[in-house]
């Protein structure tokens, strides 16, 4: 009985989260609406004076390459390294007990919300560099890995930003945040680099 109780109150609060995130997108929609020249999805001025097709393509693939190097890297780094089990054991609590369609949910609206706002908005008026520290810095956790945590979100942050100003697309970005983030809160449910969870006995 005490199982489903839990279950049902992080249901409830996996539900909040993607609310959250949805209305995080709609704000930075409207801010960068706003505030922008132009469409949030189309970089102002990227480095490179491709085609709208050409950027677009070109951004979904390095979007899906760099979500498939992030992913490797964090099961690399969790099997070989202490400071990334304690970082994935401190991380395990937000995903515990999701549903595959809790986590499709979530990953999709924080990428949304996310890129459009760090991406969309604030790097196409601060720059890639300035966008990335502040996506590192609003990546706060409690707990000894909080450090870790920022700064692997910066070299996320720098990398999508870099994305976005090289082919002037918002597609690739959002591609790799939404990859990333559903198969990486998966690994988090499912992977359990000490070998024992006593909450999930619960159930």
């Amino acid at each position: 009985m005490r199982g489903r109780w839990t279950r049902t109150g992080r249901s409830a609060a996996a539900w909040r989260v993607a609310a959250g995130y949805a209305l995080l997108a709609s704000l930075a929609m409207a801010l960068a609406l706003a505030l922008r020249d132009g469409p949030p999805w189309v970089h102002p001025s990227p480095w490179m004076g491709w085609s709208p097709i050409t950027g677009i393509l070109t951004s979904a693939l390095l979007g899906i390459a760099l979500a498939t190097v992030l992913v490797a890297t964090t099961r690399l780094a969790v099997a070989r390294f202490g400071w990334a089990r304690r970082l994935h054991g401190e991380l395990r609590p937000v995903a515990r007990d999701l549903s595959i369609g809790h986590i499709l949910i979530i990953a999709g609206l924080s990428s949304l919300g996310e890129e459009l706002l760090f991406r969309g908005l604030l790097t196409a008026t601060i720059g890639v560099v300035a966008s990335a520290v502040l996506f590192g810095l609003l990546h706060q956790m409690r707990g000894p890995s909080r450090w870790v945590w920022t700064g692997w979100a910066m070299a996320v942050g720098l990398s999508l930003g870099a994305i976005f100003a090289l082919t002037g697309s918002l597609v690739g970005p959002l591609l790799a945040h939404a990859i990333v983030n559903a198969v990486n809160l998966g690994y988090l449910r499912d992977h359990d680099p000490d070998g024992s969870d006593p909450e999930r006995n619960l159930a």
